[in-house]
């Protein structure tokens, strides 16, 4: 990556500000996993104590969604866990910052908010129709 090119990508952020970055996110995300799987837990031990029928279990159904909630919201922060490696993939190939889709630079205000974001608004917009 030449340095004009870097620079069309980065902006007035350097690599080690993005590595920082990810990072703390990474931090952020393996915390909420933790949490998560406690939470997850929990709610597996509290079902082992009623009954296992969740059909004829007033609170079954309630129980049974909140389990799956929270499974969701753990398989999403496994996603994500797995988006900032890849994010740390491409700082390392020198690719950082640039869409996936269309090779466009993705604007620094979109990596700021999202430092996983592999696509620039307008490809990330035509993915999810």
């Amino acid at each position: 990556m030449t340095e004009s090119s870097r620079d069309a990508v980065f902006g007035p952020v350097e690599p080690a500000a993005v590595r920082a970055r990810l990072a703390a996110e990474r931090a952020d995300t393996a915390a909420q996993i933790a949490a998560l799987g406690r939470d997850f837990d929990v709610i597996v031990e509290a079902n082992a104590l009623v009954a296992v029928d969740d059909e004829h279990d007033p609170e079954g159904s309630s129980t049974a969604f909140e389990r799956a909630h929270v499974a969701a919201l753990l398989a999403q922060a496994h996603d994500h866990l797995a988006a900032l490696d890849r994010a740390e993939e491409r700082l390392a190939r020198g690719v950082y910052g640039r869409c996936e889709a269309c090779g466009d630079p993705i604007p620094a205000e979109r990596l700021e908010v999202r430092p996983a974001a592999s696509t620039c608004v307008r490809c990330a917009a035509g993915r999810s129709r």
